[in-house]
């Protein structure tokens, strides 16, 4: 017998809450991981029960046919992670700030390590939110194109297109800075 798919665990859930502890246990570390990686593992045990309270509550508005589970849940991840986005700026800013003073003290261990996480960080700060959301989700989630559309309800090229243009900002930003700091 085959385990429940994710799509029939979620519309049994409303009459089996164990079958959304089966959901949330499928899920909850690779949402985890995500969300960790975006805004720092303090907030995200908070974001991903906050992910799964806003899915259970909208579970009777899921639409199989817009996609599955999985990308489902990384959508309301990342439209979480947007509320949080100020305090994301405000560390990837620290970040920046702090890895480019051990950067500028030679006492300091490993300066190129904290000039590039400097660099890092400049370029995620520049990426469009869209751009910078495709790249986590794909980096960090896993998630493969079609679940990137899913989860921010764009076609699969949009993706391809925003993908790229990250990859491009970052490896400009960083070939830019790694340049000017050997000069």
């Amino acid at each position: 017998m085959n385990p429940p798919t994710d799509e029939q665990l979620l519309a049994r859930s409303g009459r089996d809450p164990e079958a959304f502890g089966n959901l949330v246990d499928r899920h909850s570390g690779a949402l985890h991981r995500y969300v960790a990686r975006r805004l720092g593992p303090e907030d995200a045990e908070d974001l991903v029960s906050e992910v799964f309270v806003t899915a259970h509550r909208m579970r009777d508005r899921f639409d199989p046919g817009r996609g599955a589970v999985r990308p489902w849940l990384f959508g309301i991840a990342t439209n979480l992670v947007h509320r949080h986005r100020r305090a994301e700026a405000r560390r990837l800013e620290a970040l920046a700030r702090l890895a480019g003073r051990a950067a500028a003290d030679p006492d300091e261990p490993e300066p190129r390590t904290a000039a590039e996480r400097a660099a890092l960080a400049a370029a995620l700060r520049r990426m469009r939110t869209e751009h910078r959301d495709a790249l986590f989700l794909h980096a960090v989630a896993g998630l493969t194109i079609d679940e990137i559309g899913a989860a921010m309800g764009a076609p699969a090229g949009t993706v391809k297109a925003w993908l790229h243009r990250a990859r491009a900002v970052g490896a400009e930003h960083l070939t830019h800075t790694t340049t000017e700091g050997t000069r």
